[in-house]
């Protein structure tokens, strides 16, 4: 797994709507970078859902949020649909993201967020994630960290 100081690996992959993503294209701005075991699970749900409640936060912060799971583009815009979901989720198949990572399970990935500062380096690691309230404690972090004011 990656640690604090690393720079944050790039990667281009599609989004829920079949875009094209890159992290690169957030260079220059905060990013919470949170990888799940799959969508429309109980937990990955509350977490996703968690975001989503909080995505005015992050937005007034200038911060971007991308989940990152193995399923497909189509799971992922079926899972932002029925939630309601107001960020992006990248869709990893073939798990080069989570490899690059260091967030792979042996049957599923390991809940991990990580917050990259600006100049694209991982500034916060949280290697096990709890999904009730995690937005929140993320947001803490990155006042903490004076990432965001």
């Amino acid at each position: 797994m990656l640690n604090i100081g690393d720079a944050a690996p790039d990667f281009k992959a599609k989004d829920q709507n079949g875009k094209e993503v890159s992290l690169g294209e957030y260079k220059g701005k905060p990013v919470v970078l949170y990888f799940y075991p799959k969508d429309n699970t109980p937990g990955c749900t509350k977490e996703a859902c968690s975001f989503r409640d909080d995505m005015s936060s992050y937005k007034d912060a200038g911060v971007a949020v991308l989940g990152v799971s193995a399923d497909g583009v189509d799971s992922h815009r079926n899972f932002t649909e029925k939630y309601g979901l107001n960020f992006t989720l990248v869709s990893d198949k073939d798990k080069s993201i989570i490899n690059a990572y260091g967030v792979g399970g042996l049957l599923f990935t390991k809940r991990t967020t990580f917050i990259i500062n600006a100049d694209s380096k991982i500034a916060y690691v949280f290697p096990s994630v709890s999904p009730a309230g995690h937005a929140k404690e993320v947001l803490g972090k990155l006042r903490e960290l004076k990432l965001i004011d």
